[in-house]
């Protein structure tokens, strides 16, 4: 007869066959999961590896193609804006490196420099709009017809390209000298921008950026900047709006104009202004626009091209 001793024990033994086997099994499987992950932690170092080579070959070659930009930049814009002036708007964030290559460059084509604004960071600052709006509208010249919608940035963008740049069929100011200082006088006060040595009407506007905005109300500020500087192209005989990369995405002022037909048709932007080869891309985009044309020239996704004339790979 079967006690109940003996079921107890059956079904004991049951149980620790299966531990055992669970046991033997977890440890099988253990030792091919970790021997996978070792070979799978190998096969990623060794694309990591690659990477960073392929990487470091890249710079090397990028370094190599902006320094032959560099040299060679100065021969490819000469006489391109041959007795042509040009006005210089920087932000507040551009390196003076920067600017000091972007304007001898542009010296180099046959312009003029007539002078420089740098704009503050209160310029785009949404707390001061209201503020700008104001100074704007007050001292635009007698005669100008002013936009009636745009915000801040278009209203500085009239008032400074009807005091600073020449009239785009004729050549002549659009505003008396005793106009063009109460202007910079009264945005200078403001707080808004700061003038560097004399500042004369020019043909032509390059309006020089740093990168992304920064600050509260980064969508607003890059906004700002974007409007100011399409209607300052309005005003004359054309304006190039240039910048680093990241100035051309959802949240920079370059990616705000490409983002708006109406604008990109008029205004040209440059996204590699910090590279050799941006600057020279800048340049001819000046002379571009003198010929009534516009592009968008760089490196980034929304770029149409490396320079005018160039078509992207992808386009």
């Amino acid at each position: 007869m079967i006690s109940l001793r003996y079921h107890v024990l059956s079904i004991a033994a049951v149980f620790l066959a299966l531990a055992v086997g669970v046991v033997l099994g977890s440890t099988t499987l253990s030792g091919n999961l970790l021997s996978g992950l070792a070979g799978d932690k190998r096969d990623l170092a060794s694309q990591v590896a690659d990477l960073e080579a392929e990487r470091t070959e890249l710079r090397a070659r990028l370094a190599d193609a902006d320094s032959f930009a560099g040299s060679v930049g100065p021969r490819v814009v000469s006489g391109r804006l041959d007795k042509r002036t040009v006005v210089m708007v920087t932000s507040h964030d551009v390196k003076p490196s920067e600017r000091d290559a972007l304007t001898g460059l542009i010296k180099s084509s046959g312009a003029k420099i007539a002078g420089e604004i740098q704009l503050t960071p209160e310029f785009s600052d949404p707390e001061k709009s209201d503020q700008l709006s104001e100074i704007a509208t007050r001292l635009q010249p007698s005669g100008a017809k002013f936009p009636t919608s745009g915000g801040p940035g278009t209203l500085a963008g009239a008032l400074l390209g009807q005091v600073l740049l020449l009239d785009g069929k004729s050549a002549e100011p659009q505003a008396s000298s005793d106009e063009r200082d109460a202007a910079l006088a009264g945005l200078t006060d403001g707080g808004f921008i700061q003038v560097n040595g004399d500042v004369r009407p020019a043909q032509l506007a390059m309006v020089h950026i740093g990168g992304k905005p920064k600050g509260n109300g980064i969508g607003d500020r890059a906004a700002t900047i974007a409007r100011f500087a399409t209607q300052l192209d309005k005003s004359g005989a054309g304006a190039v709006l240039a910048g680093r990369t990241s100035a051309a995405g959802s949240a920079g002022s370059i990616g705000v104009v490409r983002a708006d037909t109406a604008a990109a048709d008029v205004l040209s932007t440059v996204d590699n202004v910090h590279t050799a080869a941006g600057r020279v891309v800048s340049v001819l985009a000046l002379r571009e626009q003198l010929e009534g044309a516009s592009g968008r020239y760089g490196t980034a996704g929304n770029a149409e091209g490396p320079a005018p004339g160039v078509k992207s790979s992808g386009s």
